[in-house]
């Protein structure tokens, strides 16, 4: 009598399920036994069943080591993963670098009359025209920061122009204040010294 098929799906009868999944268990590690020795393989199983209960299956050494080696091993995976889409990366960088510095080129000499190798495509004077809008912003932001340092410059400049210009306006303040004191000093001297004389002469007259 030919085997039916089995339809892969969950069995809803909970004995049948216990007793389908100790015989399928039970054959899954036979033959994972089987190909370790065969084929002198390391193999790992891990089951749970739906009571939580775990069954595991080394055949070489213990399960830690097993998934310690199983971790290494992705860990390595990854690793040269990465360095094949960063050498990718590279690779195409590297190609599309060149593909600019051609097209810059190719647009230097067409900008300067040298035209013998070809009126430029369409795409190719977009391109250009693009990379020349690029570098004239950048041209532009350059200069506005150029300016802005100047002015900045300038603006210190007249600062400490006004300080120096603020501290001789004192120092000028200050000796014309000396000078004022002097001549009023000799506003006082000059009349004693005259009225002193004339009581001299006065004097001579009286005696002869």
């Amino acid at each position: 009598m030919a085997r039916g098929k089995v339809q892969m799906r969950r069995i809803e009868n909970p004995v049948h399920r216990q007793v389908t999944f100790c015989k399928r268990r039970a054959g899954l590690l036979k033959k994972a036994r089987e190909l370790s020795v065969l084929c002198d393989a390391e193999i790992g199983i891990i089951i749970f069943s739906t009571h939580g209960k775990l069954y595991e299956l080394a055949t070489k050494g213990n399960m830690q080591s097993l998934i310690e080696r199983y971790k290494n091993s992705c860990a390595e995976t990854q690793a040269e993963g990465a360095e094949t889409n960063q050498t990718q990366e590279t690779v195409q960088e590297i190609s599309k670098m060149k593909q600019e510095i051609d097209l810059l080129q190719k647009g230097l000499k067409y900008m300067f009359g040298e035209r013998t190798m070809g009126h430029m495509t369409l795409d190719e004077l977009q391109s250009l025209e693009k990379y020349l809008e690029i570098w004239m912003n950048h041209t532009r932001a350059a200069k506005m920061q150029i300016m802005f340092m100047e002015i900045q410059a300038l603006k210190n400049k007249e600062g400490i122009l006004k300080a120096a210009n603020e501290l001789l306006q004192e120092k000028i303040l200050e000796q014309n204040g000396v000078y004022d004191v002097s001549p009023m000093i000799a506003d006082i001297q000059y009349p004693l010294t005259i009225h002193s004389d004339s009581l001299t002469i006065q004097n001579e007259l009286f005696q002869f």
